[in-house]
């Protein structure tokens, strides 16, 4: 995770998506949002391009449209479950994983440095000369949202890794697509020698 930088509320916002969600909240006690009641994926659209399809907690690029996060869990904030401010662009695996935690740092609160990638493993890990306080907060988000347990989230990496050592993609591609590897490559200091940490293409014969 890097630090995320919070967008401005789009000026249909209110109209489209607070206001029918006031008036619901305002007639339920206790609100289940049910299909009907979900006015936060009006937001969706909104949501990608403010962010420019970069998940928040994976800081990956999103080839289809993200799902909206709320970053305070509805079931436990729900008057929070129609504002702009407690949304939060995720693949939708991640968000899955995530769930209704609150052990999750916010990416609008994050520092750089507090989360490093290590290479070649491609895992995540908590920064150094952190309190440790921190670390702990950073090692339940990694936990909580899997960004080391899911096989296809480390995969990712090592093959967008794979292709840049390569040659395929250029750096300026992966801080617009990819920019926590690419903020990595340039910590790590390997613009022009990550051939050496991952195996390169071969050709068979």
């Amino acid at each position: 995770m890097i630090p995320v930088s919070k967008q401005p509320e789009p000026a249909s916002f209110d109209r489209n998506v607070r206001q029918p969600g006031q008036i619901y909240l305002a007639s339920n006690s206790s609100p289940t949002f049910k299909r009907s009641f979900r006015y936060w994926t009006r937001a969706t659209a909104d949501l990608n391009a403010a962010y420019k399809q970069i998940c928040a907690y994976s800081c990956t690029y999103l080839a289809t449209p993200g799902s909206v996060d709320h970053f305070m869990p509805k079931s436990r904030r729900p008057d929070l479950a129609y504002e702009w401010d407690n949304y939060r662009l995720a693949l939708p695996r991640i968000n899955s994983h995530k769930g209704n935690g609150t052990d999750v740092i916010d990416p609008f609160v994050v520092q750089s440095g507090w989360f490093i990638i290590d290479f070649p493993s491609c895992l995540i890990k908590a920064g150094q000369s952190l309190h440790r306080v921190r670390v702990d907060q950073i090692n339940k988000t990694i936990k909580s949202l899997k960004l080391n347990d899911d096989d296809v989230l480390v995969q990712e990496r090592c093959n967008i890794m794979l292709e840049f050592a390569n040659g395929d993609i250029s750096l300026p591609f992966l801080k617009r697509r990819y920019p926590f590897l690419a903020s990595e490559i340039v910590r790590h200091g390997i613009e022009t020698t990550a051939h050496t940490l991952f195996k390169t293409r071969t050709t068979s014969t």
